[in-house]
């Protein structure tokens, strides 16, 4: 499904100085048709009553669907994958420890991509589900 061959350690320089650098995010798998990461909850992703934010779950979201949306476009294309809309719903709170996010796809069509992004605790139990819709565009634009 995926058309660049990337390393879990390519992944990672990638979202270097962006947000999700920033929140820790890392990339733990790539799989045929999937991409995992995790993300801390501490301080950087804590609402202020000292839960998971869900704000932070939907940069996690993001950033996994926007990374499968980049690695299913040829290089040869000159397109980017942007984010359209996401949508999240948040099932538990989480205070600490990681959350554990995967991408799957739903549609991978020319001009949108649809994925499906379950983030999980360290038990394994859903907190949130998000459904992100990317747009295919011209690099150039």
């Amino acid at each position: 499904m995926f058309a660049k061959t990337v390393t879990v350690d390519s992944l990672q320089s990638f979202g270097k100085n962006s947000i999700a650098h920033h929140i820790g995010i890392e990339f733990t798998e790539i799989g045929k048709d999937y991409v995992s990461a995790r993300m801390p909850v501490d301080k950087r992703t804590h609402q202020p009553f000292g839960i998971l934010h869900g704000g932070a779950s939907v940069v996690l979201a993001e950033t996994l669907g926007s990374i499968a949306s980049f690695l299913t476009i040829p290089e040869s294309e000159n397109k980017h994958a942007v984010g359209l809309e996401i949508n999240a719903n948040h099932l538990r709170p989480v205070k600490e420890g990681y959350v554990y996010g995967t991408v799957r796809p739903i549609h991978i069509g020319r001009t949108t991509h649809i994925w499906d992004i379950r983030i999980t605790n360290e038990e394994n139990k859903l907190v949130c589900i998000s459904r992100l819709t990317v747009a295919i565009v011209n690099a150039d634009r």
